[in-house]
């Protein structure tokens, strides 16, 4: 499941598996926010040095005043969507059940890492992904492209799927089927170390991508909950640390285009 941006509050991404380019948000935040900081600085350091109110022409005191009034907007964005929270939007159903089409999700983005804006730089540790954590990544082979999976392998496991059963370094992993589950919707309970998750096996007989994986160290093993309709580890290959944006963590909304939300996934913590 990839992201492509929207404009929208806090610039909203959108999820889906069409190829899209994005753009890049990020790179245009913080050049906005340097822009008008520098304003702002040379305006106090240096214009105004003399006292003088009103001085220099009328462009420079227009733009004085814009960046007066959104420095601190651009600052406190650039910080919240860079090392705290950022939105996306999910409209397509890899990810299904656990994320629905129309789901608008926080991600955490301090969960693994303080990265700069831009140039994804870590600059500080905070923490690694564990096995069940839902996570979104950048695309190894283009990283303007955002996708959004569950982790099912650390660095260093061998992974085996065959006939939709997944063997973790010699352990199959627990799967029952789901007691609400449905012939139109097949729903399995998977139980990922400690974390236990929904997932969707369209067809039994279905097979997609069955063979054995090796995890290289820093690297992670992803994989879409809707298992027959996911472009995941086992085409794309294992993700780098180095690409990994952070953990989704919670619902805010959902609504599919012209309907109305649905009231009752607001505030859902994502399993």
């Amino acid at each position: 499941m990839k992201f492509h941006r929207r404009r929208s509050w806090l610039s909203c991404v959108s999820i889906s598996e069409s190829s899209v380019l994005s753009i890049n948000l990020a790179l245009i935040l913080t050049v906005l926010t340097l822009v008008s900081g520098m304003v702002v600085a040379l305006d106090k350091f240096v214009w105004g040095r003399d006292g003088e109110e009103g001085g220099g022409s009328v462009a420079r005191q227009t733009l004085i005043e814009y960046s007066r009034s959104f420095f601190p907007v651009l600052l406190f964005v650039l910080v919240i969507r860079s090392f705290v929270f950022e939105p996306f939007r999910i409209p397509s159903g890899s990810m299904m059940p656990t994320l629905l089409q129309g789901d608008f999700i926080f991600v955490k983005k301090y969960a693994y890492g303080l990265r700069l804006p831009v140039s994804e730089t870590k600059i500080l540790a905070t923490g690694e992904p564990e096995r069940g954590d839902v996570v979104v990544f950048r695309l190894p082979d283009d990283p303007s492209i955002n996708y959004i999976k569950r982790v099912v392998g650390l660095p260093g496991d061998e992974l085996s799927y065959e006939r939709h059963r997944l063997v973790i370094n010699g352990e199959q992993v627990d799967l029952q089927q789901h007691p609400d589950a449905t012939v139109s919707e097949p729903r399995f309970l998977e139980r990922l170390g400690e974390k236990e998750h929904e997932i969707l096996i369209a067809n039994s007989g279905y097979v997609v991508r069955d063979g054995i994986y090796r995890v290289p160290q820093g690297h992670y093993f992803v994989m879409g909950d809707n298992r027959d309709n996911s472009r995941d580890s086992r085409f794309i290959g294992a993700i780098p640390e180095t690409h990994l944006v952070g953990e989704a963590v919670r619902i805010w909304m959902h609504m599919d285009g012209l309907s109305w939300p649905r009231w009752d996934r607001i505030g859902t913590k994502i399993q």
